[in-house]
């Protein structure tokens, strides 16, 4: 079952009540192990959210103390811009406490849904979020999870929610002196070290600087990752406030300061962040996100009263009780001219079901379609364009071998931009569409992962020749929900780590290799690192590791305290603009070991800007070198066959040599062409169950053979190693499945 849309209000269960202390209940607004968020009811009409907790909580040693002190510390805190306590009873069988709801987004939903606010929103929310800080502070208490979850966005302003884990200043009684207690990425230095005896009123400001600069970029100052990987970082690293807007900088690299001491206190803040823009309280936020709150709050006045429920009695459904409904019905028009046809493609007998005398199932489709979802335009462009070209050669070839039958087969592309923020609409340009079967894409990881919601929804197949980031295939809280929508043919970027490493283990003498992880791009770089450290520990090696900013600058001085600890190679997980910093700096001071880098880094693009400092590297890459390929002696005749087809084709359509992510491009989409063909005629062609039909595929094109795990990962290396040399890439084979043998000290 498909997790519940952000924000939406599901239907009560048998077991739960009907109303609580007064509070009709209309529905679920969240559940986990401690117990329910329910959206309740006034007989006056005023709504509110009421925290029930499981009646095995409360049995728990100090739970009801604990609960208690929740109670009161959120009704101690006087502010406009907190949400108040509107009733509670700490001593019932299942405690109960209810606060104003707030039928806004919270600041994490609204910037994964519409990305970063701009400067003014930023601002009036700091100073709105600061004035409830200073409040919290004056009844004497530190908040001590200040995150984009616990800040709701409403018309006339933001809210500060939960008050769970706040403590009244310099009292630990209740809390283990070694237990992190926080969200990772939001807290302060003397959080992640769980100096309990240094948590006040400045940690709170800490996390105030990271809410703001997730507000103003869209990420967090401290990367995102691993819990050991955030603690570190904030406790060792720099924050990283690029594109915070420049009036802004000062305040949060104050807020940010490692020593509590030197940080502002939240009354300072909120003086420094004044709102002196004119504009009406309405207008504080970006459009897109008033409309969520205006759809959100009109579907809450909507709500018609309920049943009392029963055990083993079904709650009545109230119309219009999800609010992910309301919006598709408030749409209108629009929703219908965007995707109608979906409703009548899969109501009308092509998912198995047919028609009936009145309305008999249409005819067969004789025009289907595959999409690409690509960055045609953005920074990865040359990707993109190159996996748009390989799969309209393999449309081609479909349709040139198929003619007339058993269908036409079109490509339907929707550019998005290489924009996180526009990625979802871009993907629902194709999945809305009735004819599109399946999709080629992404060309990034970050907006792929921003699109996978509009694949889930229509049940889509994703095909993916260049993203590895894991979470593509790994769903859910600890990667608990199976992947049904996502084949990668491509290794996720941990597992191309490992092969980079097992890469430099061939090479005798390395003992002590260095590895650099910078954090340009925080989630390829610490997965590649994790691989990296993963393959040499196989191998009995132990790296010397380093970790630098992104916008670290000054290679020379890294690359030297690296070479001072005796580093005999040097392996780069980073960008390519870092990658030719890098390669300036070991050229200069004469290091002669070998250098490895992985996927981020390949293309022409660095063999331009590093010029002769590239000499030498070796990079491993998710695909291959079709003219070498199709040169091999080492391949079967069929295999070089292939490739050289594949060649011939793409020098008539596009008088050149294909640019590297084509050739696999080709056979992905190749592959579920195929897959059409031969079962056409055999049933409905149909999305349901297409994506395990192309799970189970073994399918060889002309970069080689393509087979799936259960889980949609790729099976086998699927990585290649290249040498630099002379200026170009120099393909020297697959890489090893193993790491080389342990290396004597």
């Amino acid at each position: 079952m498909a997790d519940p849309e952000p924000g939406a209000l599901q239907p009560l269960l048998p077991a739960d009540p009907s109303t609580i202390a007064g509070y009709r209940l209309l529905g679920r607004l969240g559940a986990g192990g401690m117990g329910v968020v329910y959206l309740g009811r006034t007989d006056t009409g005023e709504l509110a959210a009421v925290k029930v907790t499981h009646g095995d909580q409360a049995d728990q040693p100090d739970f009801r103390a604990r609960f208690r002190r929740e109670v009161e510390a959120a009704r101690r805190v006087s502010s406009p811009w907190a949400v108040p306590v509107t009733g509670a009873d700490p001593d019932a069988p299942e405690p109960w406490m209810a606060t104003a709801f707030v039928p806004g987004p919270s600041l994490g939903e609204a910037v994964r849904a519409h990305g970063p606010l701009p400067e003014r929103s930023a601002r009036i929310l700091g100073g709105a979020v600061a004035r409830a800080l200073a409040a919290v502070h004056a009844a004497g208490l530190v908040h001590r999870d200040v995150k984009p979850g616990n800040v709701l966005l409403a018309v006339d302003g933001p809210r500060l929610i939960d008050f769970g884990i706040a403590r009244a200043t310099g009292e630990t009684g209740l809390t283990a002196t070694d237990m992190v207690v926080g969200t990772p990425g939001f807290l302060a230095p003397e959080q992640a070290e769980a100096r309990a005896a240094d948590i006040g009123p400045a940690a709170d400001v800490f996390a105030l600087g990271c809410l703001l600069a997730f507000a103003a970029t869209g990420r967090p100052p401290f990367g995102s990752g691993a819990l050991d990987a955030l603690l570190y970082r904030t406790v060792h690293d720099e924050p990283d406030l690029a594109g915070v807007p420049e009036d802004l900088l000062p305040l949060l690299a104050a807020c940010l300061a490692k020593d509590p001491a030197v940080r502002p206190t939240a009354d300072e803040i909120a003086a420094r962040l004044t709102e002196d823009t004119p504009g009406a309280a309405a207008d504080w936020l970006p459009a897109p996100v008033v409309a969520t709150i205006a759809a959100r709050s009109a579907a809450m006045l909507a709500l018609p009263d309920i049943d009392a429920t029963a055990p083993g009695t079904a709650p009545a459904a109230p119309a219009g009780s999800s609010r992910r409904g309301f919006l598709l019905l408030g749409a209108g028009a629009a929703v219908l001219a965007a995707g109608g046809g979906a409703f009548s493609l899969w109501n009308s007998g092509r998912d198995g079901t047919g028609g009936d005398a009145k309305n008999p199932a249409p005819k067969p489709r004789n025009t289907w379609a595959i999409g690409v979802l690509a960055d045609l335009s953005g920074p990865a462009r040359e990707i993109g364009r190159a996996q748009e070209r390989g799969a309209r050669l393999a449309v081609e070839r479909f349709n040139a071998v198929h003619k007339g039958k058993p269908f036409t087969l079109e490509l339907k592309v929707s550019d998005d931009r290489g924009d996180r923020t526009g990625a979802l609409a871009a993907a629902r340009r194709l999945t809305t569409d009735p004819s599109v079967l399946a999709v080629l894409g992404p060309t990034s990881d970050y907006t792929g992962i921003a699109a996978l919601p509009a694949f889930e929804e229509a049940d889509v197949p994703l095909l993916t020749t260049s993203a590895g980031y894991h979470l593509f295939t790994l769903r859910g809280e600890g990667g608990g929900v199976p992947n049904t929508t996502v084949l990668r043919a491509i290794p996720q970027h941990f597992i191309a780590g490992v092969y980079l490493a097992w890469s430099a283990t061939q090479l005798p003498q390395i003992r002590r290799p260095g590895v650099l992880q910078e954090r340009t791009d925080d989630q390829y770089s610490w997965q590649y690192n994790n691989g990296v450290g993963f393959g040499f520990k196989q191998a009995g090696i132990t790296p010397h590791f380093r970790v630098v900013p992104g916008r670290a600058t000054d290679y020379r001085s890294i690359i030297q305290e690296m070479i001072d600890a005796g580093i005999d190679a040097y392996v780069h997980n980073g960008v390519r603009s870092t990658a030719v910093l890098a390669a300036r700096a070991l050229k200069q001071l004469g290091f002669t070991g070998p250098r490895f880098t992985g996927q981020h880094v390949f293309g022409p693009e660095f063999l331009k800007e590093a010029g002769s400092d590239a000499e030498g590297w070796y990079v491993c890459a998710p695909v291959m070198d079709p003219v070498q390929r199709a040169a091999d002696p080492k391949q079967k005749a069929a295999d070089r066959k292939l490739a050289q087809d594949f060649l011939d084709a793409h020098r008539k359509r596009y008088g050149t040599v294909p640019a590297f992510y084509t050739g696999e491009s080709f056979d992905v989409v190749g592959m579920v062409a195929s897959w059409l063909a031969t079962s056409a005629g055999k049933g409905p062609l149909t999305r349901k169950g297409l994506w395990e039909a192309l799970r189970k595929q073994k399918y060889t094109g002309a970069m080689g053979s393509y087979q799936f795990r259960d889980n949609g990962e790729l099976s086998g290396i699927g990585t290649f190693l290249y040498g630099v040399q002379k200026g170009a890439y120099k393909y020297l084979g697959p890489a090893p499945a193993g790491p080389g043998k342990p290396k004597k000290a």
